[in-house]
């Protein structure tokens, strides 16, 4: 039989109705039922093919009615053969306006996302009594918010003029499932044009909210179209609302200057506008570091915005600091003096936050800018200088600067009745702890008035020790390899051996005597680094950090040692000074790079030269107070005179390096000279 001519008939009439057929799905606004799309239709419609698309979608299509008085369905099914799929959906033979993708998308939904305008036309004109405009796919969203998402203006200005001529304007502002106008979809999206046309139909969707409580103008800057901004800065009733109670410039500020320039031209009280943690634009602004945008918002808004602070108490100054933007607060204290004196729920100024939290520059432009230098001294709710919180938050660098340029006093006293010298103990790395008691020293710093059997030992000495001995394995294997290179070399000598005595071709040369003796050294000294570390060790006492001191200075003379020593053998055995030259450079750069990054970066403490050397001066005038502070912080003054040593030992191999190159440059000159003529 002929799959046209056939009849299937879904539901009866109120005499009954076959158990094993299901009901379609009920049409969500109106009564027509849903038939899966033909693929052939589909693909006509994406390509935009309007004569095909309309030669398989007759006129007469099938009708349904819905006969809610006997709560039974009558599908009138004319030639066309059906099935009920388990979605609810018909599959059919002959194509119909009302088929639908698997997302519910009708033919004008496919046409509008791909912005083929002619195809929209002529389906409205064909089937506008069927309510093709007001279809919604699975997400809610009508063929306009198809058009709208995608950008297609052709597509968005036809829908809009046919829904206005058949009565229908109120479409325009119909949500999707997110709530999303058309609108909101343009946008999102940042399609400029889309939302011209889309304003200039239904400018009352500027003002609607989606269901994130987001605005479309918001959207819009989000989407960084300006131009999508300026036409929905156009219509009468724009709300500007994001989310969590943010309004548009608050995302302004993120996208570039020309934008907040824009909207605080149209509305300019959106700066004095708050998000759920109280926080402005400008708080915003000054927390991404674009001096740009800031200098735009200051330009355009009175001195008073900068003294809007959030939940916290923090103003826009102290963001800024926290962030370590310099130039935002340096452009901030510029326009407005007295926004320096603002201070946040704990009585903390600008000053007190970026010492806090370590930002070097903001305390440098704070030393600097005279108008500001009267903060440096000042003290929060808790007695707190900025300096106590610099040491506090173990900033050796900020502390230094502190003392040396902005000639802060160390001697204040908090709530607690402790000097910032007092709050070094609670530092936690040991390097840190070094390097601020050795700066706080140098620039005359002072403990707080205590008794002496109740100082606070440094809590982090048991930590250095277990350091000491986690190391003590790996320097130990480093040494036995060092002292294996040198008794290799010791045995297997540069030149080699006269076969008639055995003895060193090359022993009445200097630098083969100095090559014994470096090699030699290395070997004495790689030992004595081995029986250090193992005696420290196991010997677990107080004082084993001395002997693990002692062996790395014995690791750093033998190294260098067997350094120098390969240098000496080759300046014996090469007559090619090119050769031995860079083989000089190379050894020279490398003792140079690890004393400048290893010892003194590594080992010594973070701070200049010239700050060790006053520590050094000054360390020797505190008479009775010395005793407490090598008390309370037993290796501060240990590490000072061993970064001294180290730098010692490293210029001793610098100039026996250059000894030997001149001497290796004598034999040299001595061999190539021609023998004296006999009398």
């Amino acid at each position: 039989m002929d799959r046209q001519q056939q009849h299937i008939q879904l539901a009866r009439t109120s005499r009954g109705a076959p158990a094993n057929v299901t009901p379609p799905m009920q049409p969500q606004h109106d009564g027509a039922r849903l038939t899966s799309m033909c693929t052939f239709l589909h693909q006509a419609v994406y390509e935009g093919q309007v004569v095909d698309v309309m030669a398989q979608l007759p006129k007469k299509h099938a009708a349904a009615t819905d006969s809610q008085a006997t709560g039974a369905f009558i599908v009138n099914l004319q030639e066309n053969e059906f099935e009920v799929s388990e979605t609810g959906i018909l599959k059919h033979g002959q194509c119909t306006i009302h088929e639908v993708t698997a997302g519910r998308n009708t033919v004008l939904h496919v046409a509008a996302e791909r912005g083929h305008h002619e195809l929209i036309q002529e389906l409205y004109l064909r089937f506008r009594d069927q309510g093709v405009l007001s279809r919604r796919n699975s997400a809610l969203d009508t063929p306009l918010h198809c058009a709208a998402r995608a950008g297609h203006v052709s597509a968005v200005a036809i829908l809009a003029q046919v829904a206005r001529d058949c009565g229908e304007s109120t479409l325009l502002g119909w949500k999707n499932e997110a709530g999303d106008t058309a609108l909101h979809l343009a946008a999102r999206h940042g399609h400029g044009a889309a939302v011209e046309v889309l304003v200039s139909e239904a400018a009352e969707s500027a003002a609607e909210l989606n269901n994130a409580g987001v605005s479309a103008l918001y959207l819009a800057v989000i989407s960084r179209s300006e131009q999508a901004v300026r036409a929905i800065m156009t219509c009468r009733d724009v709300s500007s609302a994001g989310p969590s109670s943010q309004n548009a410039l608050h995302a302004a500020v993120f996208q570039s200057s020309e934008m907040v320039g824009l909207l605080l031209n149209w509305r300019p009280a959106l700066v004095d506008h708050v998000d759920c943690n109280g926080s402005s634009p400008v708080h915003f602004a000054a927390s991404d570091g674009d001096s740009t945008i800031v200098q735009a918002i200051l330009r355009a808004t009175p001195p008073r915005t900068l003294y809007k602070k959030d939940s916290a108490g923090l103003s826009a100054l102290h963001v800024a600091a926290r962030m370590d933007h310099s130039s935002i607060v340096d452009d901030m204290v510029n326009s407005c003096l007295d926004a320096a004196e603002l201070r946040d729920d704990n009585g903390r100024t600008f000053v007190h936050t970026a010492a806090r939290e370590k930002r070097s520059k903001v305390v440098s432009l704070a030393i600097k800018n005279p108008f500001v230098r009267g903060l440096l001294d000042t003290q929060d709710k808790d007695g707190n200088t900025p300096l106590h919180l610099a040491v506090a938050a173990g900033a050796p660098g900020i502390v230094e600067e502190l003392l040396r340029k902005g000639k802060v006093r160390a001697d204040v006293l908090n709530n607690d009745g402790h000097t910032a010298f007092d709050l070094a103990v609670g530092s936690t790395n040991f390097f840190t702890m070094v390097s601020l008691v050795v700066t706080l020293v140098a620039y005359g710093a002072t403990l707080g008035p205590q008794r002496q059997d109740h100082l606070k030992r440094w809590s982090g000495s048991d930590t250095a020790r277990q350091g000491i001995e986690k190391t003590s394995d790996s320097l130990a294997v480093v040494a036995v390899l060092i002292a294996t290179s040198a008794l290799a070399a010791g045995f297997n000598l540069p030149g080699g051996y006269s076969d008639s005595t055995g003895e060193a071709i090359l022993s009445r040369k200097v630098t083969f005597q100095y090559f014994i003796f470096l090699d030699a050294l290395a070997v004495a000294t790689s030992v004595v680094v081995v029986i250090l570390l193992v005696y420290g060790k196991a010997s677990r006492s107080a004082g084993s950090w001395r002997s693990f001191v002692v062996a790395l200075h014995c690791m750093w003379v033998s190294l260098v040692s067997l350094l120098l020593a390969f240098y000496a053998a080759l300046a014996a055995v090469s007559s090619s000074r090119p050769a031995y030259f860079y083989v000089l450079f190379s050894i020279y750069l490398c003792i140079c790079l690890m004393m400048s990054r290893f010892i003194v970066t590594w080992i010594g403490p973070d701070t200049t030269l010239r700050t060790v050397w006053r520590f050094r001066c000054q360390y020797k005038r505190l008479k009775g107070r010395r005793q407490a502070i090598r008390r309370q912080y037993p290796f501060a003054r240990a590490i000072v005179k061993n970064l001294i040593l180290f730098t010692f030992t490293s210029l001793i191999a610098i100039v026996s390096m250059i000894v030997i190159a001149g001497i290796s440059g004598r034999e040299e000159r001595l061999a190539t000279s021609p023998a004296p003529s006999p009398l």
